[in-house]
Protein backbone atom coordinates (compact mmCIF):
# COMPACT_ATOMS: atom_id res chain seq x y z
CA UNK A 1 0.00 0.00 0.00
CA UNK A 2 1.61 3.76 -1.17
CA UNK A 3 1.86 5.86 1.50
CA UNK A 4 -0.26 9.67 2.48
CA UNK A 5 2.17 12.74 2.33
CA UNK A 6 0.65 14.64 5.02
CA UNK A 7 0.54 18.45 4.94
CA UNK A 8 -1.45 18.77 7.64
CA UNK A 9 -0.52 21.82 10.14
CA UNK A 10 -3.14 22.29 13.62
CA UNK A 11 -4.50 25.71 12.61
CA UNK A 12 -6.44 24.92 9.42
CA UNK A 13 -8.35 21.97 7.88
CA UNK A 14 -6.70 21.91 4.36
CA UNK A 15 -5.05 18.62 5.19
CA UNK A 16 -8.22 17.08 6.37
CA UNK A 17 -10.45 18.34 3.18
CA UNK A 18 -7.94 16.89 0.49
CA UNK A 19 -7.61 13.33 1.53
CA UNK A 20 -5.47 13.14 4.64
CA UNK A 21 -2.86 13.94 2.06
CA UNK A 22 -1.68 13.52 -1.43
CA UNK A 23 -0.59 9.85 -2.53
CA UNK A 24 2.83 9.02 -2.80
CA UNK A 25 4.02 9.21 -6.53
CA UNK A 26 1.15 11.57 -7.36
CA UNK A 27 1.05 14.45 -10.26
CA UNK A 28 -0.88 17.22 -8.82
CA UNK A 29 -2.33 19.70 -10.95
CA UNK A 30 -3.26 23.38 -9.80
CA UNK A 31 -5.15 25.37 -12.21
CA UNK A 32 -5.97 28.89 -11.92
CA UNK A 33 -6.18 32.17 -13.48
CA UNK A 34 -3.70 35.38 -12.21
CA UNK A 35 -4.88 36.16 -8.90
CA UNK A 36 -6.81 32.75 -7.86
CA UNK A 37 -4.26 32.19 -4.90
CA UNK A 38 -1.99 29.50 -6.52
CA UNK A 39 0.94 30.60 -4.91
CA UNK A 40 -0.32 30.69 -1.62
CA UNK A 41 -1.67 27.57 -2.20
CA UNK A 42 1.85 26.06 -3.31
CA UNK A 43 3.17 27.95 -0.41
CA UNK A 44 0.76 26.24 1.90
CA UNK A 45 1.44 23.20 0.70
CA UNK A 46 5.11 23.28 0.65
CA UNK A 47 5.30 24.62 4.61
CA UNK A 48 2.82 21.64 5.48
CA UNK A 49 4.73 18.86 4.06
CA UNK A 50 8.12 20.59 5.57
CA UNK A 51 6.60 20.54 9.40
CA UNK A 52 5.48 16.78 8.66
CA UNK A 53 9.09 15.69 8.07
CA UNK A 54 9.77 16.09 4.23
CA UNK A 55 11.99 17.63 2.18
CA UNK A 56 10.76 19.88 -0.76
CA UNK A 57 12.37 21.46 -4.19
CA UNK A 58 10.06 24.66 -4.88
CA UNK A 59 10.89 26.33 -8.39
CA UNK A 60 9.32 29.88 -8.60
CA UNK A 61 8.47 32.19 -11.41
CA UNK A 62 7.30 34.39 -9.23
CA UNK A 63 9.69 35.42 -6.54
CA UNK A 64 13.14 36.01 -5.69
CA UNK A 65 14.61 33.94 -2.78
CA UNK A 66 14.34 37.27 -0.73
CA UNK A 67 10.71 37.85 -1.91
CA UNK A 68 10.11 33.93 -1.10
CA UNK A 69 11.04 34.29 1.97
CA UNK A 70 9.36 37.20 2.81
CA UNK A 71 6.20 36.29 1.57
CA UNK A 72 6.76 32.47 4.14
CA UNK A 73 6.86 34.78 6.97
CA UNK A 74 4.45 37.10 5.87
CA UNK A 75 2.06 34.26 5.93
CA UNK A 76 3.61 33.08 9.01
CA UNK A 77 5.15 30.33 7.58
CA UNK A 78 8.24 30.26 8.87
CA UNK A 79 10.51 28.33 6.90
CA UNK A 80 13.76 29.60 7.75
CA UNK A 81 15.38 26.24 9.32
CA UNK A 82 14.02 24.03 6.48
CA UNK A 83 16.30 26.25 4.36
CA UNK A 84 19.33 25.73 6.33
CA UNK A 85 18.83 22.42 7.19
CA UNK A 86 18.54 21.73 3.31
CA UNK A 87 15.23 20.43 3.53
CA UNK A 88 13.70 22.88 1.80
CA UNK A 89 15.65 24.22 -1.96
CA UNK A 90 14.27 27.13 -3.46
CA UNK A 91 15.15 27.98 -6.32
CA UNK A 92 14.15 31.11 -8.23
CA UNK A 93 13.58 31.70 -12.04
CA UNK A 94 12.61 35.02 -12.64
CA UNK A 95 16.07 35.77 -14.48
CA UNK A 96 15.28 32.71 -16.72
CA UNK A 97 12.46 33.63 -18.22
CA UNK A 98 13.59 37.30 -19.14
CA UNK A 99 15.99 35.59 -21.51
CA UNK A 100 14.50 34.40 -24.99
CA UNK A 101 17.10 31.66 -24.95
CA UNK A 102 16.25 30.54 -21.84
CA UNK A 103 12.79 30.56 -22.47
CA UNK A 104 13.31 28.18 -26.01
CA UNK A 105 14.82 25.63 -24.32
CA UNK A 106 13.87 25.36 -20.83
CA UNK A 107 12.34 22.38 -20.93
CA UNK A 108 15.05 20.40 -22.11
CA UNK A 109 16.92 22.66 -18.97
CA UNK A 110 14.29 21.33 -16.39
CA UNK A 111 14.40 17.40 -17.47
CA UNK A 112 18.18 17.70 -17.30
CA UNK A 113 18.83 19.45 -14.04
CA UNK A 114 19.19 16.59 -11.89
CA UNK A 115 19.43 18.15 -8.55
CA UNK A 116 16.03 19.50 -8.32
CA UNK A 117 14.44 16.52 -8.34
CA UNK A 118 16.16 14.43 -5.02
CA UNK A 119 13.56 15.77 -2.71
CA UNK A 120 10.18 14.28 -1.97
CA UNK A 121 8.08 17.14 -3.34
CA UNK A 122 9.11 19.01 -6.38
CA UNK A 123 6.96 22.25 -6.70
CA UNK A 124 6.44 24.12 -9.98
CA UNK A 125 5.04 27.83 -9.37
CA UNK A 126 3.82 28.33 -12.03
CA UNK A 127 4.68 26.05 -14.76
CA UNK A 128 3.23 27.65 -17.30
CA UNK A 129 5.20 30.28 -17.32
CA UNK A 130 8.35 28.75 -17.81
CA UNK A 131 7.20 26.39 -20.79
CA UNK A 132 4.68 28.71 -22.54
CA UNK A 133 6.99 30.33 -25.56
CA UNK A 134 8.70 26.41 -25.97
CA UNK A 135 5.71 24.25 -25.74
CA UNK A 136 3.51 22.33 -27.75
CA UNK A 137 1.79 19.15 -27.82
CA UNK A 138 4.69 16.61 -28.81
CA UNK A 139 6.80 18.53 -26.03
CA UNK A 140 4.35 17.87 -23.70
CA UNK A 141 4.19 14.30 -23.81
CA UNK A 142 7.96 14.02 -23.34
CA UNK A 143 7.39 16.80 -20.46
CA UNK A 144 4.68 14.38 -18.99
CA UNK A 145 6.38 11.44 -19.52
CA UNK A 146 9.65 12.96 -17.64
CA UNK A 147 7.22 14.06 -14.65
CA UNK A 148 6.17 10.18 -14.32
CA UNK A 149 9.26 9.13 -14.28
CA UNK A 150 10.02 11.41 -11.38
CA UNK A 151 6.72 10.00 -9.23
CA UNK A 152 7.37 6.41 -10.14
CA UNK A 153 10.36 6.70 -7.90
CA UNK A 154 7.62 7.28 -4.59
CA UNK A 155 7.81 11.30 -5.29
CA UNK A 156 4.99 14.21 -5.48
CA UNK A 157 4.78 16.82 -8.68
CA UNK A 158 2.62 19.81 -8.03
CA UNK A 159 2.39 22.26 -11.25
CA UNK A 160 0.72 25.45 -10.86
CA UNK A 161 -0.33 26.70 -14.64
CA UNK A 162 -2.52 29.36 -15.65
CA UNK A 163 -5.02 28.40 -18.81
CA UNK A 164 -4.94 31.28 -20.75
CA UNK A 165 -1.00 30.99 -21.34
CA UNK A 166 -1.34 27.76 -22.93
CA UNK A 167 -2.54 26.25 -25.82
CA UNK A 168 -6.11 24.33 -25.27
CA UNK A 169 -4.70 21.18 -26.35
CA UNK A 170 -1.70 21.34 -23.94
CA UNK A 171 -4.05 22.46 -21.11
CA UNK A 172 -5.48 19.26 -21.74
CA UNK A 173 -2.79 17.28 -21.73
CA UNK A 174 -1.69 18.68 -18.39
CA UNK A 175 -5.14 17.92 -16.88
CA UNK A 176 -5.57 14.30 -18.47
CA UNK A 177 -2.35 13.57 -16.83
CA UNK A 178 -2.67 14.82 -13.35
CA UNK A 179 -3.64 11.85 -10.68
CA UNK A 180 -4.99 15.17 -8.79
CA UNK A 181 -6.52 18.01 -10.37
CA UNK A 182 -8.03 21.12 -9.08
CA UNK A 183 -9.04 24.43 -9.92
CA UNK A 184 -8.57 27.66 -8.39
CA UNK A 185 -11.63 30.23 -8.86
CA UNK A 186 -12.49 33.82 -7.10
CA UNK A 187 -14.90 36.09 -7.28
CA UNK A 188 -15.99 39.30 -5.41
CA UNK A 189 -19.32 39.21 -3.08
CA UNK A 190 -20.18 42.55 -1.21
CA UNK A 191 -16.69 43.87 -2.05
CA UNK A 192 -14.73 40.77 -0.73
CA UNK A 193 -13.21 38.43 -2.54
CA UNK A 194 -14.15 34.74 -2.16
CA UNK A 195 -11.68 32.22 -3.40
CA UNK A 196 -12.89 28.21 -3.86
CA UNK A 197 -10.53 25.07 -4.80
CA UNK A 198 -12.62 23.14 -6.96
CA UNK A 199 -11.79 19.33 -6.83
CA UNK A 200 -11.74 17.60 -10.64
CA UNK A 201 -9.80 14.35 -9.64
CA UNK A 202 -8.19 12.98 -6.82
CA UNK A 203 -7.06 9.17 -7.29
CA UNK A 204 -6.18 7.35 -4.18
CA UNK A 205 -7.63 9.41 -2.13
CA UNK A 206 -7.31 7.87 2.23
CA UNK A 207 -9.47 9.97 3.74
CA UNK A 208 -12.11 12.28 3.12
CA UNK A 209 -12.28 15.09 0.11
CA UNK A 210 -13.99 18.04 -0.12
CA UNK A 211 -15.51 19.04 -3.62
CA UNK A 212 -15.86 22.73 -3.22
CA UNK A 213 -13.42 24.24 -0.39
CA UNK A 214 -13.84 28.08 0.41
CA UNK A 215 -10.70 29.75 1.71
CA UNK A 216 -9.23 33.38 2.75
CA UNK A 217 -5.32 34.57 2.39
CA UNK A 218 -4.64 36.41 5.64
CA UNK A 219 -1.50 38.23 6.46
CA UNK A 220 -0.11 36.63 9.58
CA UNK A 221 -1.92 33.92 9.31
CA UNK A 222 -1.64 32.18 6.32
CA UNK A 223 -4.36 30.50 4.38
CA UNK A 224 -8.01 30.06 6.28
CA UNK A 225 -10.62 27.48 5.35
CA UNK A 226 -13.96 29.17 5.31
CA UNK A 227 -16.72 26.86 7.09
CA UNK A 228 -19.09 27.58 4.20
CA UNK A 229 -17.54 26.49 0.66
CA UNK A 230 -17.86 29.26 -1.80
CA UNK A 231 -19.98 27.40 -5.18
Amino acid sequence: MSRTFSFDLERDELNRRLGEGFPEGSIVLIEGENGAGKSTIVERLAYGFLVNGYTVTFISTQLTTKGFIHQMYSLDYPIGIHLLKDELLFIPVVPLIKSAKSRSDFIERLINAEKLYEKDIIIIDKLSELVKYSINSEKTIELISFFKKITGMGKIVINTIDPVDLDPDVVSLFRSSADIYMTLKSRIIAGEVKRSIHVNKFTGATGFVGGVIGFRIEPGAGLVIEIASVA
